[in-house]
């Protein structure tokens, strides 16, 4: 029964926060707004920068590590053909 009084209040604390954060933001100059808005589109890209180059660097060490795969197999494919032989 705790459990869900404290879920519940934490509910209404997240309510109550966002509901602060759009009364101030209502409130705002049209100056502020605009420097909210360049610093969220600031933020929005350098985490879009940082994705792509994670995807990158995954993808990349994922190719050498296929191909160092089928290196391997194709070694030991070659390895059974001559002891068959």
């Amino acid at each position: 029964m705790k459990k869900q009084q404290g879920k519940g209040l934490l509910a209404l604390l997240g309510i109550g926060a966002g509901v602060f954060a759009w009364w101030k933001y209502k409130n705002l100059s049209p100056e502020k707004k605009a420097e909210l808005h360049a610093k969220a589109n600031e933020v929005g890209q350098k985490v879009k920068d940082t994705y792509n180059d994670v995807e990158s660097t995954v993808k990349s060490k994922y190719d050498e590590l296929k191909s160092g795969a089928q290196k391997g197999v194709s070694d030991i494919e070659a390895d059974v053909n001559d002891m068959r032989h």
